[in-house]
């Protein structure tokens, strides 16, 4: 045993103080403070274990490293100590073990995942400088040190008189019949410990229990054999514990609050918070008084707000126990739902499924309250000094909003909602609780109706008219669409169900147009209408409704939700002008969202890349809170083949007809954009995406192929992509074959009109099979247009051409001749600027400028080639 470690005799520790001496007790203090530190820090390690901080972990695991370094000294001679070795055997099976659990680390925040990740890089490098120990430890446990809750309990029953450096030193000693049996703690350490007690073992009983930690093995004399016994008294003590637990788990099943034999540690059992002192008379002032000081801690720093709530609930069951009135009770009711809603700091953040859970229910149980009790009074004008609470004060006034409530779940819903990954069960889930929401604003109008006032009424009639214009109803499509059910059983079923949702928007509607006196809320409600009225086809309902509104003209004054909901509104309008065969109308409606490039954007469905400068992180958090949840998004392939297919049919007609106009204006700048892109296809292939189709379609059409136009347009890729995503498919199908079958003929006629003297309408009909009468209303209308310039010969039902159009070469010669005229004046403008036009002026009577005769000759020379040309 080292010097330091020997603990002297009785002689020697009477002697005179020496240096020799004094420096010992002087340095073993120091080492004890330093392993007092060691043990602190594995302490906290064991304790951040239990509850997974990571981040904690690894600030502790850090300073570790930096205690022990300081400890080098003596470990160098003595040894590593057992404790510090079973710490880092367990940290390591501890990581390990969390790393395989993937359930675990997905729910981690990122924090303790990348501590995580840290902290078992560095404990798998750092423990290879003890591979022999911690190995030699893991094939005898037993025969190690217990957890460090057992060292404390050993620490706490030493005596009294022990100092700190001894309580600390006790820490260390390793093996738990040390700590437990006196008497064969003093038969382990021999005799050598039990020594008269002089002043040499309050000096050197520290350093003796230091000694212990760091010997490696009991050196044993000759023919000593106390080793094995100390191993065979360990082995049955260890075994006779395991007994006595096997037999307490096994009594303890039985009864009620037993034992209860868990993993990872000791069961946290909750109990219910004390409020009241025993044997405190259960008041209506002692009541309030308690919820005023749960009240106080609310919003400070540090406070649990879990535990808040859980004080709020017990609160109201004791009111509930003594009988104590609904006017107290509604009192803290208001307050745990605002307690559920104050949560989250973060506004962002969203309700978590049991908050969510709790929210409903304690909504649903102050409505019940309410319509329970009719003489009850609710109010944010209601003062706190003027409350009655009490029974005998009735009737009852409680200062609260529920409607503020009401409104801060259906906030709360939809951030859920945008929080939800849209293709998961998770999402089909939380959407199910859309009908529970619905269902307690309807209970809340009910009430309201009674005793709120018109404009409380009508916010609750504009979120209950959020929750249904975006919703298809096919009872009232077919009802718009003039169709009832075609057997008695379907109409008697029609009828039972009650209103449809047209009925309803119609109704909810019409009052906030007659009672609302703010503008937003009207105008919430007026879009919501036309957009339930486009959805269902009621074409002409929508179109007058936003033409009589005017929101057209200053809608850019309004707020972004509502421009949000307002572009939503022109797109369904124009999608309902596509179903109904209005294509030009149609192609109005959706012009300004496609042709901005943000259609995504725009109608709150998510947000486009872009550069840093342009948004910053905060107006991108503003930005995803007014995104739209994704059960009410729009097909944005859908409109983008509306948009496309409306541009088509009016755009490929139209390049037919002025073909040789050098003039001639664009309709839709993204259908010619589509047009460039297939043209610098180095290899045509056949078409893939929505886009190649109607690209490959408006080529086929400009031949005046509506066959082959229809076989791109309509087909089962086309089908699954788009059409089928219509109500009344097959009638939208048929559209699109009448009007490509129209616009062809159309397009054909301005196409070869010049290579014919007559054709008969006969022949045109069988080319592209439509009826007589609906080919002579076209080639009609073209006439009465000046577009085609022909007449009709009514006997013969024939068209015949006026040959009045240019030929290609006549209409290349006018472009050319616009085109040098157009250079002459360009000639004649620089020439005045750099003459100047005063000095231009005073000497144009004197003599003729060379310019006249440059712009003459040129003059002659174009009228000369028009001449030959249309001679």
């Amino acid at each position: 045993m080292s010097r330091f470690f020997a603990t002297g005799s009785d002689s020697e520790s009477e002697e005179s103080s020496s240096a020799d001496e004094i420096t010992p007790k002087a340095t073993g203090t120091t080492f004890n403070k330093q392993f007092e530190e060691l043990t602190n820090i594995i302490k906290t390690i064991r304790n951040a274990m239990k509850i997974r901080d990571m981040s904690k972990c690894l600030e502790e695991f850090e300073q570790l490293y930096r205690a022990f370094l300081k400890s080098k000294t003596i470990v160098d001679k003595e040894g590593v100590p057992q404790f510090y070795i079973r710490l880092l055997a367990d940290l390591e099976d501890y990581l390990n073990q969390l790393w395989e659990d993937k359930e675990g680390k997905k729910k981690m925040n990122k924090n303790n995942a990348k501590a995580l990740s840290t902290l078992r890089q560095k404990i798998r490098k750092y423990n290879k400088d003890f591979e022999t120990e911690i190995s030699s430890y893991k094939e005898n446990p037993e025969q190690s040190a217990e957890e460090e809750e057992k060292d404390d309990i050993g620490s706490a029953s030493s005596s009294k008189s022990d100092d700190d450096e001894g309580v600390t030193a006790s820490k260390f000693l390793k093996g738990a019949e040390s700590e437990s049996e006196g008497d064969e703690e003093s038969e382990d350490w021999g005799s050598d410990s039990v020594d008269s007690g002089g002043e040499s073992e309050d000096n050197e009983g520290e350093a003796a229990s230091l000694a212990v930690v760091f010997l490696k093995k009991y050196v044993a004399q000759d023919g000593d054999k106390q080793p094995e016994r100390k191993k065979d008294d360990r082995r049955k003590r260890h075994k006779k514990m395991e007994q006595v637990d096997e037999e307490a788990d096994e009594e303890g099943e039985g009864e009620e609050g037993g034992w209860e034999k868990v993993k990872g540690g000791v069961p946290l059992v909750k109990e219910k918070p004390k409020m009241f002192a025993k044997g405190t008379e259960i008041n209506n002032a002692v009541v309030i008084k308690k919820l005023n000081e749960i009240l106080q801690a609310r919003g400070k720093k540090g406070t649990d707000r879990s535990a808040q709530i859980e004080l709020l609930h017990a609160l109201a069951g004791i009111s509930n126990e003594n009988n104590l009135g609904e006017g107290i009770l509604v009192k803290i009711k208001f307050n745990i739902i605002a307690s559920l809603y104050d949560y989250n700091t973060n506004l962002a953040a969203f309700m978590k499924a049991e908050m969510w859970k709790k929210c409903l229910e304690c909504i649903d149980e102050l409505l019940d309250i309410l319509f329970e009790n009719s003489n009850m009074f609710i109010g944010e004008n209601i003062a706190e000094d003027s409350e009655n609470l009490a029974i005998s004060d009735q009737p009852f006034r409680v200062r609260g909003c529920i409607l503020t409530l009401v409104e801060r779940m259906d906030e709360e819903f939809t951030k859920i909602m945008q929080n939800t990954d849209p293709h998961s069960q998770e999402y089909v889930d939380n959407l199910k609780d859309e009908g529970r929401v619905c269902g307690i604003i309807d209970r809340l109008l009910q009430y309201l109706e009674s005793k709120g006032s018109t404009e409380e009424v009508c916010r609750v009639y504009l979120r209950r008219i959020m929750h249904t214009y975006y919703k298809f109803d096919y009872k009232a499509h077919r009802r718009s669409l003039g169709l009832q059910g075609e057997t008695k059983s379907e109409q008697d079923q029609e009828e039972s169900e009650g209103e449809d949702s047209a009925i309803i928007m119609d109704r909810l509607c019409k009052f906030i147009y007659a009672k609302d006196r703010t503008d937003r809320i009207r105008t919430c409600a007026i879009l919501c209408h036309i957009y339930h009225h486009a959805l269902h086809s009621r074409w002409y309902q929508a179109r007058d409704l936003m033409l009589m509104s005017h929101l057209q003209d200053n809608i850019q004054h309004a707020d972004p939700p509502v421009q949000i909901l307002y572009n939503r509104t022109m797109v369904q309008l124009g999608i309902c002008a596509f179903r109904r065969g209005m294509i030009k109308d149609a192609h109005n409606a959706l012009l300004d969202i496609q042709s901005s490039g943000r259609a995504k954007e725009l109608l709150g469905q998510g947000l486009l890349m872009r550069n840093m400068q342009e948004r910053n992180a905060e107006q991108e958090k503003i930005e995803k809170r007014r995104q739209v949840p994704f059960h009410m998004h729009i097909n944005l392939e859908l409109l983008e083949c509306v948009y496309l297919v409306s541009a088509m049919l009016l755009e490929i007609p139209y390049m037919a007809a002025h073909e040789f106009d050098a003039r001639r204006r664009m309709i839709s700048k993204q259908f010619h954009h589509q047009l460039r892109v297939g043209e610098r296809q180095p290899l045509l292939g056949p078409p893939e995406s929505m886009r190649e189709h109607v690209v490959a379609a408006s080529k086929a059409m400009k031949m005046g192929d509506w066959k082959t136009c229809h076989s791109f347009i309509i087909n089962e890729k086309m089908n699954s992509k788009v059409w089928d995503l219509f109500p009344e498919a097959q009638r939208v199908r048929e559209m699109l074959v009448r009007k490509i079958q129209e616009e062809s003929l159309r397009t054909y006629l301005f196409t070869y009109s010049s290579v014919y003297d007559s054709i008969s309408m006969e022949t045109l009909s069988e080319m592209f099979e439509l009826e007589l009468p609906t080919v002579h209303s076209i080639i009609s209308k073209m006439i009465i247009n000046e577009e085609l310039m022909a007449s009709l010969d009514q006997p013969t039902q024939t068209v015949v051409m006026h040959r009045t159009e240019p030929t290609s070469l006549q209409n290349m010669t006018l472009q050319l001749a616009e085109k040098l005229g157009g250079l002459v004046e360009n000639n004649e403008r620089v020439f005045d600027l750099k003459q100047g036009v005063y000095g231009g002026y005073f000497n144009r009577g004197t003599r003729t400028r060379p310019r006249n005769l440059i712009k003459d000759h040129f003059q002659i020379k174009i009228n000369c080639i028009i001449n030959v040309v249309f001679s």
